[in-house]
């Protein structure tokens, strides 16, 4: 993708697809039109990457400047209040289900989920959702990880991203930093700024935070694991692993 017969190929195939894609779409909103489904569907349109087309000279997705990283997230919801408007807070995909269950009036079903649902945010602005999004790299199966030389489980790589500020921490490596305000496309990398070296500390404690709050058990509810510990300090029974 480095070289431009590359891209003047494969970029006018892939703005096809796009079309083609959106051909769908309108068939289906026509569908729902006449059924007259639209006052009451959610509808959200998204991606689970991009695809850098040439831009940073590559192609593909697995890299985290904003032409891979950043999606496209539209959402029309039924008796909204925010009808044709932009927002720029960070989300990210998993936010998507606590949205779903809060549309239907579900609630927060399974406690390990670790999105914040949108759902308030769809009516409100000022209602509150997540100012920073991480994403994550295993890149163990890709040539890349023999060109730099990392064993299989040391070949990960980190993003946190806020409005502003995008830091990737590659397992081994310098950390690189992006302005995403003055340089949007990603160009400089701020890593060895000296000037920056608070920016880098602060998205490095977001990144700590995040890792830390991860959730492990996914197949227990906290209430049951509550349960279990309210019942082993109850006097009686065998009791193992006490003096």
């Amino acid at each position: 993708f480095s070289r431009d017969e590359v891209r003047r190929a494969v970029i006018p195939t892939y703005m096809g697809l796009i079309s083609q894609v959106d051909a769908h779409i309108g068939r289906l909103m026509a569908f729902l039109q006449a059924q007259q489904r639209l006052q009451d569907t959610l509808i959200v349109f998204t991606s689970d990457h991009g695809d850098l087309l040439g831009d940073h000279w590559l192609g593909e997705k697995e890299m985290f400047h904003e032409a891979s990283a950043g999606v496209p997230l539209i959402v029309v919801a039924p008796q909204g209040t925010r009808a044709g408007e932009v927002d720029d807070a960070p989300t990210q995909l998993i936010d998507l289900l606590p949205t779903f269950l809060d549309a239907v009036g579900a609630g927060r079903a399974s406690p390990w989920l670790e999105g914040q649902s949108l759902w308030g945010r769809l009516h409100d602005r000022a209602a509150p959702v997540r100012d920073a999004a991480v994403s994550e790299l295993d890149y163990a199966f890709y040539p890349a990880r023999g060109a730099v030389g990392r064993g299989v489980n040391d070949a990960r790589a980190e993003m946190v991203c806020t409005q502003r500020w995008k830091y990737v921490d590659f397992q081994g490596f310098e950390p690189q930093l992006f302005d995403l305000k003055e340089d949007p496309d990603e160009l400089h990398d701020l890593g060895r700024d000296g000037s920056k070296s608070g920016v880098r500390r602060e998205m490095r404690e977001r990144l700590r935070e995040w890792r830390r709050t991860l959730r492990h058990r996914t197949a227990m509810t906290d209430a049951a694991v509550d349960g279990w510990f309210r019942h082993r300090t109850e006097p009686g029974g065998v009791r193992i692993g006490q003096w």
